[in-house]
């Protein structure tokens, strides 16, 4: 990770994001860096997860709808793909999860359920590529319920990665994972992994 990366976790625009030193692994593939394997069978900690791989686009075609996933950019058959293989490296690794929470659009849905079986979709979530105004809003609804999660098992967010980096400093890929623990008032950074 870039030393202006690092420093964005740690506090744009007083975000309270941080890493921990030695912590930040990135790997692709279907095999979680040893550096996550014993944070996420611990429990307690955010996998904060971009929809997985869509079809070729930004945002969403003009004349989209919410409640209408034709409407929308959606999941391509790799993302599909990508979406399984990640609920099925966690599930293999002994991953204990709990919450799974997600935007309501379409394509995260679809990475939730793919991956993790089951969504519960939430607002604070949604894209607002479209519409900054709720930006400040929602990232806030967000760090709060982050901060105050405790587990037992780990909590899955599925979203877009506008709403990432606005709650993290750091760019998300598709399909891209960010561990996060909270701990002091802030959510480290324990690392990263693509399915």
């Amino acid at each position: 990770m870039h030393a202006s990366r690092r420093r964005l976790l740690g506090g744009l625009a007083g975000l309270p994001v941080a890493t921990l030193p030695g912590q930040v692994a990135a790997a692709a593939g279907a095999t979680l860096p040893e550096a996550l394997l014993a944070p996420l069978r611990a429990g307690g900690c955010v996998l904060l997860l971009r929809h997985a791989q869509t079809e070729s686009g930004i945002g969403d075609p003009p004349g989209w709808r919410l409640e209408a996933c034709a409407t929308q950019r959606n999941l391509s058959a790799e993302g599909r793909t990508q979406a399984a293989r990640l609920g099925a490296t966690l599930t293999q690794a002994g991953v204990p999860l709990g919450p799974v929470r997600s935007s309501r659009w379409c394509r995260c849905l679809d990475t939730a359920r793919l991956a993790f079986g089951r969504v519960e979709p939430w607002s604070a979530l949604d894209s607002f590529f479209e519409d900054r105004s709720t930006a400040a809003a929602r990232t806030e609804q967000l760090r709060t319920w982050a901060l105050a999660f405790r587990g037992p098992a780990n909590a899955a967010l599925v979203t877009h990665q506008v709403n990432a980096t606005a709650l993290t400093g750091d760019w998300l890929a598709m399909g891209e994972m960010m561990v996060l623990r909270p701990e002091g008032g802030v959510l480290r950074l324990v690392g990263r992994f693509v399915g």
